[in-house]
């Protein structure tokens, strides 16, 4: 064997293929960490199927808002206690009407049905639409033959980069 042989071997032996599909190798160990961010003062647990949770204020410069509680009351809004999520930690309110209720400044974490949320938002959409209607009607009312004013565009379109 000649010494360009032995080195052609040499050269395939260190030669370390791979044939596993690219697919299956892994980036775990490549991942890049999460930067830094503050806490938010405002993690809530993840909501059961069917609710939502939303923050809503209980008081206001420390004199209780009996006024909005009630209304949110009314509305279908139900307290979330501390004791739902054990799993959770989260600041709660220590007495008071709310008491083991999760709660931060001035404001409580409540539950809503999801069905509520959707007639709601129904509810208040009619009511921009509507209004937005009457804007309209009022501005083509002074409308002139000598000058028309055209029926206004309320379409807007959001882009991202050049040439969307």
């Amino acid at each position: 064997m000649t010494e360009k042989d032995t080195n052609i071997n040499e050269v395939e032996e260190s030669v370390d293929t791979d044939r596993s599909p690219r697919s299956a190798q892994s980036r775990d160990s490549q991942s890049r960490n999460k930067p830094w961010a503050p806490p938010s003062a405002l993690d809530a647990p993840p909501a059961p199927t069917g609710f939502k949770h939303r923050w809503i204020r209980e008081s206001i410069l420390g004199q209780d808002d009996r006024t909005n509680m009630s209304k949110r009351l009314r509305e279908g809004f139900e307290p979330v206690r501390a004791e739902e999520y054990p799993d959770f930690e989260a600041p709660t309110i220590q007495d008071g009407v709310n008491a083991g209720v999760i709660g931060v400044g001035g404001l409580i974490l409540a539950r809503i049905p999801e069905e509520t949320v959707n007639e709601r938002k129904e509810y208040f959409d009619a009511q921009t639409a509507d209004a937005m209607r009457a804007v309209d009607t009022d501005l083509m009312r002074e409308s002139d033959p000598r000058m028309p004013i055209s029926r206004p565009n309320r379409s807007s379109k959001v882009t991202f980069g050049k040439g969307s």
